[in-house]
C-alpha cells in the first residue's frame, strides 16, 4: 500500500512539474547573462510550434535560437540588439508580442473595437427594450371612454 502511494505521488509530481526545454549544455555560467537569455527566450516565438516561446519549446529550431541568443549576449549585445537581429532575420512573427505599428494596428485594436461594438449593441438593445416596455405600459394605461365608464361602474358597485 505504501509503495502505491509513493508511486502515485512521484507520478503526480512528474505530471504536474513544468516541462523544461532548456538543455544543460545551453545554460550560461554567468547567472546575470543566463537570466537575460531566459527573459529574451520567453519573448520569442518558436517558428515551429508558433504558440510557444523558444524557452518552452523542444523543437530543434527553438534550441538553435536559444543558443543564438546566448551567443549574442555573450558577445556583448544588448537585449534590444538581439531582438532587432532576430526580427531582421525572421520578421516580426518571431516576437510573441508584436510591436505596435501601422501593419499590426488591427491586431492590437481589434479586441478593443469588438468590445466597444458589443457594448454599444447592448446599450442600443437596452434602450429599445426600455422604450418598448414604456410604450406598452402607456398603452395599457389608456382607456377608451367606454372602458373608463365601465370601470367607474364596476368601482361604484364594489363600494356598495
Amino acid at each position: 500500500m505504501k509503495w502505491r502511494c509513493l508511486v502515485a505521488a512521484v507520478l503526480s509530481l512528474a505530471i504536474l512539474s513544468p516541462a523544461v526545454a532548456l538543455g544543460p549544455d545551453e545554460v550560461l555560467s554567468d547567472a546575470a547573462l543566463e537570466a537575460r537569455a531566459r527573459a529574451l527566450s520567453k519573448e520569442l516565438r518558436c517558428m515551429v510550434c508558433q504558440n510557444q516561446s523558444i524557452d518552452d519549446s523542444d523543437a530543434p529550431l527553438a534550441r538553435d535560437l536559444r543558443i543564438l541568443v546566448r551567443e549574442r549576449l555573450q558577445a556583448g549585445e544588448s537585449d534590444q540588439q538581439v531582438i532587432n537581429f532576430l526580427v531582421a532575420r525572421y520578421g516580426e512573427f518571431v516576437l510573441l508580442r508584436p510591436r505596435f505599428s501601422w501593419h499590426t494596428a488591427l491586431l492590437w485594436l481589434a479586441p478593443a473595437a469588438v468590445l466597444l461594438f458589443g457594448a454599444c449593441g447592448v446599450l442600443v438593445l437596452a434602450r429599445r427594450y426600455r422604450a418598448s416596455s414604456e410604450r406598452a405600459t402607456a398603452e395599457r394605461q389608456k382607456l377608451t371612454p367606454a372602458e373608463a365608464a365601465r370601470l367607474s361602474e364596476i368601482l361604484r358597485q364594489g363600494e356598495q
